[in-house]
C-alpha cells in the first residue's frame, strides 16, 4: 500500500513536470523556428511524443515508488530533483530560447542521471530497473534528434 501511495505521488510530480515543460516550450513544436528546422529523417510524428512521455512517466513513477520504498535517501531525493530540473528545463532551453547545443548538453546530463539510476540500483531494484528502459531509449532518440538539428541547421 505504501508503494502505491509513493507511485501516485510520483505520477503527480512527473506529470506535473510534463505540464510545466509544455507550458515553458511556448508553442514550441508549432513555432516557425521549429517547423523550419532541418530535422532528422527518423523524427517521429508529433503524436508519438505525447504517447512516449506518458508511457515513460508511468514507468518511471512505478520505479520511483519502489525505489523510495526500498531506499528513501537524501541522495535519491537529490537525483530526483536533478532529473526533474533537467527534464523540465529542456523545453525552455530548446523551444523558447533556441539553444540547441545547451539543450543537447542538458539531454546528455539527463541521460547520465538515468543511467546512474539504472546501474546503481540494479541489485536493489531487481526487475523494477527495467522500467527505466523506455526513458533511456527515448533519451537516446532525443539526443540523436538534437544532435542532427545542431549539425544540420
Amino acid at each position: 500500500m505504501k508503494q502505491l501511495k509513493l507511485t501516485l505521488l510520483f505520477l503527480v510530480i512527473n506529470f506535473g513536470g510534463l505540464a510545466i515543460g509544455s507550458w515553458l516550450m511556448d508553442n514550441g513544436p508549432l513555432s516557425d523556428w521549429y517547423v523550419n528546422l532541418n530535422k532528422a529523417p527518423w523524427t517521429p510524428p508529433g503524436i508519438v511524443f505525447g504517447l512516449a512521455w506518458s508511457t515513460i512517466m508511468i514507468c518511471f513513477s512505478i520505479y520511483l515508488g519502489k525505489l523510495f520504498l526500498v531506499e528513501n535517501t537524501q541522495k535519491n531525493k537529490l537525483l530526483l530533483s536533478l532529473q526533474f530540473i533537467l527534464n523540465v528545463s529542456w523545453n525552455f532551453i530548446v523551444f523558447s530560447q533556441h539553444l540547441v547545443l545547451l539543450g543537447l548538453l542538458n539531454l546528455i546530463a539527463l541521460t547520465s542521471v538515468l543511467f546512474f539510476y539504472y546501474f546503481r540500483t540494479s541489485k536493489k531494484m531487481g526487475i523494477y530497473k527495467y522500467l527505466l528502459l523506455p526513458y533511456l531509449v527515448w533519451l537516446c532518440i532525443a539526443t540523436s534528434l538534437s544532435l542532427y538539428i545542431l549539425v544540420h541547421n
